[in-house]
């Protein structure tokens, strides 16, 4: 490295001497006639003082030349700047302190001779172009160089490269400066990693409040949010829809417009953080009031404080409720249904052995009574009475087991005489009934007594709708081609011919919300105590086993008309009139019956009938006794008649006994209510037949004598 000199030139010649040398050079030679000795001396004497002016010009000249490189050298080494003066070979000339700080920190690290040994390889392309742009610019400029300096080490700095005048050499001269750009760079980084940290941010944020504004408008809940001033800021569409208000008109609006309350609550509470409010009212748009359930929560936040408001409609969740309850209501009122059907059940299963005595003891007061008697008429309207009381009773029981109604084709006029007799007993003096039936109403298929008691509800309901004033009951039977839709069709309802049954009043008649609801189970327009809103329920349900409708008609004030459609049979009714009984033509031949029931009764009855039919006949009311008597003796019976249903014994446990006794045995089973289960069980454990109670007498034995001389298999009703 060389210490840092300047030459120093030499300075020109004065003018005035120039001048004077020259008119010198044309002095004479002494001994010449223009050559004068006095002359000369003052010529060198003047020339002489112009010498020293001169000299006195250098030595100043000479002085400020030093003083102006010794700064040049103190700003040269004290710069806080790597500089260098190199010449186009890279060579260094001079440098500063800084610039070895930089390129050689410690002693034994290489001199620093040449410039470009120092720049990394990726770079040294770059600096040699720079130096080339700024011998022919006179300066270039090249940003993030990395230089190698040291042992291995690296830094990144700018090189700044100027030209200089260059009289004594060849060579073209640069002065390098060389700005460590580490801390800058360091300081650049860290900001570009913010700059990116803050633009993920600003782009997370976005994302948030694009979540959020998705989160908002996909809330099942209302959601509301308003300014300091109450005015309304977000609407979401579910709280649009709730409020009847699009977002775009509720946008600005006071919430006391939708949330009155809110607003009451807000300006008597100091909200802090958040408040639950409950079930409050609110108002749509159209100022309908709707129901609803509200929280509200605050925020603060330096453009302004939010509060938001999550409103929930509960018009659901009410009619759910009132559903709910209303279903409740009606399991309970099916429970107790459910327990008077179980009752009516026991009490109609032993009330078949009390018609059962009945009936028979009548056909035995007619055998004995003879054929011209008096007694014959009453014995006849017993014997009617008793028939119908067995059907109520078989119609009890399928109510109380839910099963369905055995349908035969029969005439609907002999249903409606019947119905009009019984009620015309009890009918009020004030209520005219006027009866019309069309002629030729062909046959439908229907249980006659759930069309009577269709009837006897339809009729009773027209009566009390009558009250105290007059008025009239209309029935009428007609038949027509019926006009359904299909959605009667997919509940079962046929099309073509159908036969109807209508009822007409001139009561008080019903409104609309009240026909909607007339066929729902216990609904009633009733006072307490006096309906239980089965009747026209019941109606429903009859006609819809049978594969017909019901419709009503009804205007308030006056009155309202109830039609059941039938359809019709394909083939001819069974008459419904009680026909002439003739005199059974049955008779035994000492034929051995074992009769077990418990009812005694219904043992002595038998007992009676069969023995006049000459059967011997052995009656039982402990199926244990009669067990232990068939054990004994098993040989002397020839036929064995129990009871399905006994207390603490199962009727089909003595036919399995009998079976293992005697196998042979011909068994019928007396129930009264065969269900398809009872019938199944029973045939199979190998019972011959299975017998309809309550029966009379001629078909008690006529089915005994068909088992006795083997033709039962099945059911007999």
């Amino acid at each position: 490295m060389r210490s840092l000199s300047r030459p120093k030139p030499t300075p020109p010649p004065n003018p005035g001497v120039r001048r004077r040398l020259r008119r010198n050079e044309r002095q004479p030679e002494p001994g010449s006639p223009a050559f004068s000795a006095p002359q000369m001396v003052r010529d060198l004497r003047k020339y002489q003082a112009e010498l020293e002016i001169q000299n006195q010009a250098l030595r100043y000249s000479q002085a400020a030349a030093e003083g102006a490189s010794e700064r040049f050298l103190t700003l040269f080494s004290s710069v806080p700047l790597a500089l260098m003066v190199v010449d186009e070979n890279s060579l260094v000339l001079e440098s500063n302190a800084m610039a070895l700080r930089l390129f050689r920190p410690l002693e034994y690290d290489p001199p620093l001779n040449f410039l470009l040994p120092f720049v990394s390889e990726g770079h040294a392309t770059r600096v040699a172009d720079a130096f080339v742009t700024a011998a022919e610019q006179a300066t270039c400029e090249t940003s993030e160089v990395v230089f190698c300096c040291g042992s291995g080490g690296i830094f990144t700095g700018d090189l700044h490269i100027a030209r200089i005048e260059n009289l004594q050499d060849e060579l073209a001269h640069f002065i390098c400066a060389i700005i460590d750009q580490g801390p800058l760079l360091t300081e650049r980084r860290a900001l570009r990693e913010s700059a990116a940290a803050l633009r993920d941010r600003n782009e997370e944020l976005q994302l948030s409040k694009n979540r959020l504004a998705a989160i908002i408008n996909a809330s099942l809940d209302a959601i509301i949010c308003v300014d300091r001033d109450q005015r309304i800021t977000i609407f979401n569409p579910t709280a649009a829809d709730l409020f009847e208000c699009p977002s775009a008109q509720a946008l600005g609006s006071e919430l006391g417009r939708f949330l009155p309350a809110a607003v009451d609550f807000l300006s008597d509470n100091h909200l802090t953080t958040h408040a639950q409010l409950g079930e409050i009212t609110g108002l749509t748009a159209d100022g309908k009031l709707v129901a609803i359930e509200v929280s509200m929560s605050f925020e603060h936040h330096p453009d302004g404080d939010t509060t938001t408001v999550f409103a929930r409609d509960l018009s659901a969740r009410k009619k759910i409720e009132a559903h709910r309850n209303t279903l409740e209501s009606q399991l309970r009122e099916s429970h107790k249904m459910q327990a008077v059907g179980t009752m009516a059940g026991g009490i109609a299963h032993d009330f078949n052995n009390i018609i059962g005595a009945i009936l028979g003891n009548v056909a035995l007061a007619q055998q004995d009574a003879g054929q011209d008697s008096p007694a014959l008429i009453s014995l006849a309207e017993i014997d009617k009475a008793g028939r119908r009381a067995r059907d109520l009773v078989r119609q009890i029981l399928a109510f109380s087991r839910n099963e369905s109604p055995a349908r035969v084709a029969l005439q609907l006029a002999d249903v409606v005489h019947e119905t009009v007799r019984l009620l015309k007993v009890t009918l009020p003096p004030t209520v005219e009934m006027v009866v019309h039936i069309s002629e030729k109403t062909p046959a439908v298929l229907a249980d006659a007594t759930q069309v009577e008691q269709a009837l006897l509800n339809l009729c009773t309901n027209a009566i009390q709708a009558l009250g105290s004033q007059r008025g009239t009951v209309s029935i009428e039977l007609t038949h027509t081609l019926g006009k359904h839709t299909d959605s009667d069709v997919d509940r079962g309802v046929t099309r073509g011919l159908h036969v109807q049954l209508s009822v007409r009043d001139t009561g008080s008649g019903m409104d609309a919300p009240t026909i909607e609801r007339v066929f729902e189970p216990f609904f009633t327009t009733k006072p307490v105590g006096q309906g239980t809103g089965l009747g026209l329920a019941v109606v429903h349900g009859i006609m819809r086993t049978h594969e017909g409708t019901v419709d009503v008609q009804s205007t308030p004030g006056l009155g309202s008309m109830f039609t059941l459609n039938f359809p019709h049979a394909d083939h001819d009714a069974v008459p419904a009139a009680a026909e002439i009984r003739q005199a059974s033509v049955v008779q035994g031949h000492g034929q051995r019956v074992m009769y077990v029931d418990d009812d005694e009764a219904l043992v002595f009855l038998v007992d009676r009938a069969l023995s006049r039919k000459g059967f011997a006949v052995s009656t039982f009311t402990d199926p244990h006794e009669a067990a232990a008597v068939l054990r004994e003796r098993p040989l002397d019976f020839d036929l064995l008649v129990t009871d399905y249903n006994m207390p603490g014994y199962c009727g089909v446990d003595l036919l399995r006994e009998a079976r293992q006794i005697r196998p042979d045995l011909p068994v019928a089973l007396a129930s009264g209510y065969v269900t398809a289960e009872i019938e199944q069980s029973a045939l199979a454990e190998g019972a011959r037949a299975l017998i309809h109670k309550p029966n009379d007498v001629d078909e008690l034995c006529d089915t005994v004598l068909r088992l006795l001389n083997g033709d039962g298999n099945g059911t007999n009703a």
